[in-house]
């Protein structure tokens, strides 16, 4: 037996490592785990209160519409039911888009580095990747233009950038937008929407009205909490939905997580609390770094990326072994730093001890 050719020798994707693992490896029994960019105060009472009222349901299918989400994200975004494509996490809609539009003698443009799956999905279809490098840290949207030609069917603008939590504002948007043909499928993914605090940060859904083909992609995975549950979305023209969804599996969100997320989107209330606390501890993290002479990018997330200027992953194990796990810049293609998750106070209060201590350390060495 042989798997597709474009399936040979690609790794599929490695997680950061489980509060479970760390503990059995470092015999530690207080481990605080800010590697994968999850809300540091959970997800909003409400939203485990409608878990616990489906819990009779579980042997019926769920809805495959996702009908009562659907109106609710429509009436929340200001768009037709019929513009919004839901995925069992912003990863499968990624994956439905790349299965739609990629094929042999295609390709795909992304910066690099950026969201993995984006390049990953594209292999697996066989298609041709162009990586533009990051320029400090910010998508390069005038050489991903030039990488554009007549055979590019998806260019992807990972904004805010996962890794670095920089930025395109509304102008350079709009600016690169009215330049792709007609024939390119331009994906803004925006994980971190709810936590952008940028004046100049653009408001996409709009533009869906200006630009035929674009696509919003958002999650309830990252301020909503909700990433157990594994519910993602996007948001473009009814025609371009209407053409995707044969790529769409069945019933792919849960009745469990589409009930969690109606909840948690009538619950802003929590969303501006966790925004709020955590742009008052990222700005801890900038005073640290600016304190101790640390590199970073200005973030627009709820992560931050330090460059340590040395091998990320030993700073990545001089945390792990005393209880905190990041992740390496090494793994995310930056490897002279890691990119640390912003937690609640007191979780932050211990990473800034020990990068401090680490600091120290390598000083006296």
């Amino acid at each position: 037996m042989q798997v597709k050719e474009s399936l040979q020798g690609l790794s599929p994707y490695q997680p950061g490592k489980s509060i479970e693992e760390v503990k059995r490896e470092y015999g530690l029994s207080d481990i605080i785990k800010l590697a994968s960019n999850e809300n540091p105060y959970g997800s909003s009472p409400a939203a485990k209160a409608a878990i616990a009222a489906e819990l009779d349901r579980l042997a019926v299918y769920p809805d495959g519409y996702a009908r009562a989400l659907r109106e609710k994200v429509a009436n929340h975004l200001g768009v037709k039911e019929t513009q919004l494509l839901f995925g069992n996490g912003s990863d499968e809609v990624v994956q439905i888009f790349c299965r739609a539009f990629l094929e042999p003698g295609t390709n795909t443009v992304m910066a690099a580095p950026t969201f993995p799956q984006y390049r990953h999905n594209a292999i697996i279809e066989r298609a041709e990747v162009r990586e533009v490098p990051l320029v400090d840290g910010r998508h390069d949207l005038e050489a991903m233009l030039a990488a554009i030609d007549e055979n590019t069917r998806i260019v992807w603008v990972c904004n805010p950038n996962n890794p670095t939590g920089t930025y395109v504002n509304e102008a350079e948007l709009r600016a690169f937008l009215d330049r792709v043909p007609p024939h390119v499928l331009v994906v803004v993914d925006e994980a971190y929407y709810e936590y952008v605090t940028a004046p100049d940060y653009p408001q996409t859904v709009p533009l869906l009205n200006e630009y035929e083909q674009l696509v919003v992609m958002r999650t309830f995975s990252k301020a909503y909490g909700l990433a157990a549950l594994r519910v993602g979305y996007g948001v473009a023209s009814e025609a371009l939905i209407r053409a995707v969804e044969p790529a769409r599996e069945p019933f792919n969100t849960s009745t469990i997580a589409q009930a969690a997320a109606v909840a948690a989107l009538d619950d802003q209330a929590f969303i501006r609390a966790c925004v709020e606390r955590n742009r008052a501890e990222l700005e801890r993290y900038y005073r640290f770094c600016e304190e101790h002479g640390l590199k970073y990018y200005p973030s627009q997330t709820n992560f931050l990326f330090i460059d340590f200027e040395s091998d990320g992953d030993e700073v990545f194990r001089y945390l792990l072994e005393r209880g905190v796990i990041v992740r390496s810049g090494k793994a995310l293609g930056l490897p002279t730093g890691v990119r640390v998750t912003v937690g609640a106070k007191e979780q932050n209060d211990r990473v800034l001890e020990l990068i401090a201590q680490l600091l120290r350390e390598k000083q006296l060495a």
